[in-house]
């Protein structure tokens, strides 16, 4: 009855669970800690910011790369935890047994054997063991099938551990490009902020000047709203731009991990375009390079090498299991002469659904690997596909930049003569506004250009594998990564100069086991 009465006040119980809303004190508790977590061990910004600090902050306090980086250890947290598979197991146990009735067992010889069955008369019962006694046990075993899979689980989880590198790679990669593409937004929302706003001031004061002219009728009323028309023009684009660079700040912060509501200073850089040596680099060789180094590509080849695994994975599930166990016992129950003895065995087991079954599990595991060979050679042409559309846009760039950088030089020489026009009152103010506009337009696409440039760059660097080797995050220090990075130079020149068969320039960045 105690048992019963146990049983329905753990059965209570369960039934009693349900779901529990998290109160707002855990979740403000909660959000505290993160926010203290995602700012810990972050270095401030002190002074200006320059682009290799912000791509070596990017690297280092990116709360996204954090995490693939965790995935990267976690990985290798998998890899050494899989090898121990292939070890015996021991197993310790200890028990306590208790009977409410006595084990009594009947024991009757060969003349006591009644042909129904039954016992007779004269049959004695006895027993063999205590009421209530306590047991141990210390044993081993070791199957040699969980060995043959083991080994292999374990060629797979090394192969999922370069997966989960390769990951972190394209990570990065894409990392550097935002951090590039949104530095340059904020360097020229920091340049032309206080131009568009005395622009806009200009253009509404026209605005203002025009309307007090229309309501005087001193002219045709036609030609002040023509003249209003493209004042409203120019402040629409003018608006447009201050709304497209007023965001740079809060999407550069959120890349280097820096408070949002502060306010970052960019440092003056001197605005140029790449060199042509890209232009030279013959074709066979960045395909070359993109076939050993994209990381797209490694991790399918990792792939097709989880596939072929799992292939003599497969095989070995078919053998015959061989399982040695090995133990050492004891128990107190009085009834026994030796209560200390060791317990040897071997087993030999086989499923024979293996012989019905073998042939389409070895299939299927074939067809994986035929589709991760398929994979690898579909990744193949995508990657050259890439590698070829990313040298055509860095060219492209390229050009667009220097023009870009000639309108810009042109608009400003106007923009100087219509100033100088303007204060001797020989230029209407409309004519300043259009050409003020003009000026910061022209300087806004000068700086897209720009960025437009180096994202290319990197991207054909990214597609093509051609990392920088930074090692691991945490032994390095800001300065010393920051100052990495300024020193690392385009490699088109190497290429060039390499003979085609040389492969020093693909280097895979080393393993990070933490971060």
């Amino acid at each position: 009855m105690s048992a019963v009465a146990l049983a329905c006040v753990v059965m209570a119980g369960c039934s009693s669970v349900g779901p529990v809303a998290i109160k707002p004190q855990d979740i403000q508790a909660m959000n505290k800690q993160d926010a203290e977590a995602m700012r810990k061990n972050v270095e401030p910004i002190t002074g200006s910011l320059t682009l290799e600090e912000a791509l070596a902050r990017a690297l280092k306090y990116n709360l996204d790369h954090r995490a693939k980086m965790m995935e990267q250890a976690l990985a290798l947290g998998q890899l050494d935890v899989g090898k121990f598979d292939m070890l015996p197991k021991i197993m310790v146990q200890a028990g306590y047994s208790n009977r409410s009735i006595p084990r009594f067992t009947a024991s009757q010889g060969y003349t006591e054997w009644l042909r129904d069955g039954t016992i007779s008369k004269g049959t004695s019962f006895s027993t063999s063991s205590e009421d209530y006694h306590y047991t141990a046990e210390l044993g081993m075993t070791w199957s040699l099938l969980d060995v043959g899979l083991g080994y292999y689980g374990a060629k797979q989880n090394e192969a999922r551990f370069q997966i989960a590198s390769e990951k972190r790679r394209k990570a990065m990669q894409l990392l550097m490009q935002d951090v590039r593409n949104a530095y340059w937004r904020a360097a020229s929302a920091q340049l032309l902020k206080a131009d568009v706003k005395k622009t806009i001031a200009l253009a509404e004061e026209a605005m203002a000047d025009s309307k007090k002219m229309a309501a005087e009728r001193v002219k045709n009323p036609l030609e002040p709203l023509r003249y209003q028309r493209q004042l409203l023009e120019n402040l629409r684009l003018l608006e447009n731009i201050n709304q497209e660079l007023s965001s740079a700040q809060v999407e550069l912060a959120s890349l280097i991990n820096a408070p949002l509501n502060q306010a970052i200073v960019i440092a003056d850089a001197e605005i140029k375009n790449i060199d042509s040596h890209i232009e030279d680099v013959p074709h066979e060789r960045l395909e070359e390079v993109a076939m050993l180094g994209n990381p797209d590509l490694r991790e399918q080849h990792y792939n097709t090498a989880i596939a072929q695994e799992e292939t003599r994975r497969t095989l070995v599930r078919m053998f015959p299991n061989l399982v040695f166990n090995y133990g050492v016992k004891y128990d107190t129950d009085n009834y026994l002469m030796n209560r200390n003895w060791n317990e040897a065995g071997l087993q030999l087991s086989f499923n024979l659904m293996n012989l019905f079954t073998g042939s389409s599990q070895m299939k299927l595991a074939e067809a994986g690997v035929k589709l991760a060979d398929q994979r690898r050679m579909a990744m193949q042409m995508t990657v050259l596909t890439q590698m070829h559309l990313a040298r055509l846009a860095v060219i492209n760039s390229r050009s667009q930049f220097d023009r870009a950088d000639a309108v810009y030089t042109t608009d400003q020489k106007i923009s100087t003569i219509m100033k100088a026009r303007q204060s001797v009152q020989q230029q209407s103010k409309l004519d300043l506004v259009s050409t003020q506009a003009s000026e910061i337009l022209s300087l806004l696409r000068r700086y897209q250009a720009l960025a437009q440039v180096q994202v290319a760059e990197n991207r054909l660097i990214a597609t093509l594998g051609l990392d920088m080797d930074i090692g691991s995050l945490s032994d390095v220090s800001l300065k010393d990564l920051t100052e990495k990075l300024r020193q690392n130079q385009a490699p088109w020149k190497q290429l060039i100069e390499q003979p085609a068969s040389a492969t020093s320039l693909v280097k895979v960045p080393a393993v990070v086991s933490k971060w």
